[in-house]
């Protein structure tokens, strides 16, 4: 039998020699375990890098992958924000009354496009047209609200509570069913007895989604679109039912000529003389030409601090038009209507 000689490679001399030198190969082991983590950190942070600088997350094919990515990228954003704002707050003790004013962010109300029709509230004219409107009577002291509300034909139980709600938010307000009878006559018997509005409230799938309010005897008469509307049930952290007080109304960002009709005609709905011991207040604010309704109640907890408790219903307004005189669908004249396509191409154009 011939004998073959097995030539030994380098690698395994060179472990023989490690183990004569009584190094054990699990000494051996977390050298390797180290070199490998930081070749994979390494790794990860090229990955990080190396995206370049136009690069999108919609690029991202995988929709899981793409999400992952999404909410990362969100993350550092908002760290970056945070930080950026300790930063502000530690410059601003350091540096006192030095400081640098505070930034104002740019938002579409502040970008507002400047209307012609601004209310200066010392302009002799306005002060004029004032002094002659509609609702004249109503700032001399001449005449108190009396508010009728009524509904479409048919009303569901949603609208039927809206309207019952609004009836105890509104003083002197009163609650009756059409039966069928159009608005031409039910006007002049509104006038008869000595109602000074007559508020409509319509329906869309047993939602309510309009209001027609008008003003008696001579207008003007309004119409709204009525959106997100809350009763007092589905409303949260709500407070007790309102009590029969005469609440105060507050009347926000209501500035042109429109602006200031349509204020003055949601003024005229409550009595001038607001009995502050029931602590309600009514208000409409006016955003981007959408009115918000809310309905609260001032909680005292100190001499210092006041509180607020919504007591509802609350709902959204978007003025649709305003006529001249009293509700004709038919051949009323129309002070403004509102033309979607033409009025909204611009979105920091308002007309409230």
């Amino acid at each position: 039998m011939d004998i073959i000689e097995v030539p030994v490679s380098q690698k395994s001399e060179n472990k023989k020699s490690q183990n004569k030198c009584g190094q054990s190969k699990d000494a051996q082991q977390p050298n390797k375990m180290e070199t490998g983590d930081v070749e994979v950190k390494e790794e990860q942070t090229e990955q990080t890098i190396a995206f370049p600088p136009t690069f999108s997350v919609s690029e991202i094919k995988n929709k899981q992958r793409r999400h992952v990515m999404f909410m990362k990228l969100k993350q550092e954003k908002r760290k970056i924000k945070m930080e950026m704002k300790k930063q502000r707050k530690r410059q601003a003790k350091i540096l006192g009354d030095k400081a640098p004013p505070k930034q104002v962010p740019k938002t579409i109300e502040n970008q507002r496009v400047y209307d012609e029709t601004t209310v200066d509230p010392e302009d002799e004219e306005i002060a004029f047209d004032e002094a002659t409107d509609e609702f004249s009577a109503y700032f001399n002291g001449l005449t108190n609200p009396k508010v009728l509300i009524t509904t479409s034909d048919r009303p569901r139980g949603r609208t039927v509570k809206f309207c019952r709600q609004l009836a105890t938010v509104i003083p002197n307000a009163h609650v009756y069913y059409r039966r069928g009878l159009a608005l031409k006559r039910v006007i002049p018997q509104c006038v008869a007895r000595d109602f000074t509005y007559l508020m409509v409230i319509n329906e869309d799938r047993k939602m309510p989604n309009g209001l027609v309010l008008c003003h008696l005897p001579e207008g003007p008469t309004a119409h709204f679109k009525v959106s997100s509307v809350r009763l007092r049930k589905e409303m949260k952290r709500i407070g007790k039912e309102p009590t029969e007080h005469y609440p105060e109304v507050i009347l926000n960002n209501f500035i042109t000529r429109l602006g200031h009709s349509i204020g003055r005609m949601f003024a005229a709905l409550f009595p001038q003389k607001p009995q502050f011991v029931g602590r309600q207040v009514a208000t409409f604010h006016n955003q981007r030409d959408f009115v918000f309704f809310r309905f609260h109640r001032y909680i005292f907890k100190n001499e210092k601090k006041v509180g607020i408790q919504e007591i509802g219903p609350r709902f959204t307004l978007k003025l649709r038009s305003l006529q001249k005189g009293t509700f004709d669908s038919k051949y009323g004249e129309y002070e403004w209507v509102l033309k979607r396509h033409a009025m909204d191409a611009c979105r920091r154009k308002f007309q409230l």
